[in-house]
């Protein structure tokens, strides 16, 4: 028996079809004694839209991760996603489970030694790619912090709040009903008191 492909097929706009997506993969399927499992499509679906918004892409996923599937096969990598990180997590993922990844446009045939370096090699320049972008934002914030603004979800504590659980605080009264009295949670209050 053959391996089993799962075929990934999308399209962005309901106007559109995969038929042509459709028959290149199934030619390429029959060419190489792959057995088709099963035709994952997504229609109408931005490849910038995470795995929860694309239920076919969700489904192919798990369907890999349960061992259903030896090879993904998609016509071209922009059809998995249009964010690096996304591919290079799904990729990641594949390599993980032993799944290989064939793309069509790209002629990349992760069953095959080459095809598996381009892959890694793809995945090195997302990896790549996110640690500089961590770099990035983590200059930013300290650039920020340097410049005393505060970072992170704004605060909807007054002054006078603070005030109010300082002074609730003074005269015994505990935390959780403080915030209870002021209309906050117990962290913003444990906050203001430190």
């Amino acid at each position: 028996m053959g391996k089993r492909v799962g075929l990934y097929m999308r399209v962005s706009t309901t106007g559109q079809t995969v038929e042509n997506q459709r028959i290149d993969l199934q030619r390429v399927a029959e060419q190489r004694a792959w057995v088709i499992v099963g035709e994952y499509v997504d229609h109408g679906i931005s490849g910038t839209k995470g795995r929860d918004k694309r239920p076919a892409f969700d489904r192919l996923a798990k369907d890999a991760g349960h061992g259903k599937l030896d090879i993904i096969a998609a016509w071209s990598i922009d059809r998995l996603g249009r964010s690096i990180r996304h591919v290079a997590t799904f990729m990641d993922e594949l390599q993980q489970q032993n799944v290989s990844l064939y793309l069509h446009q790209q002629n990349v045939d992760g069953t095959s030694p080459s095809g598996r370096a381009m892959l890694g090699m793809a995945s090195v320049f997302a990896a790549f790619e996110r640690d500089m972008l961590i770099e990035r934002i983590n200059a930013g914030i300290a650039r920020a912090r340097s410049q005393g603004k505060r970072l992170g979800r704004p605060t909807t504590v007054t002054t006078k709040t603070e005030q109010r659980i300082r002074d609730l605080a003074r005269s015994g009264m505990g935390k959780i009903k403080i915030g209870r009295t002021v209309g906050c949670g117990t962290s913003t209050v444990q906050r203001v008191l430190a």
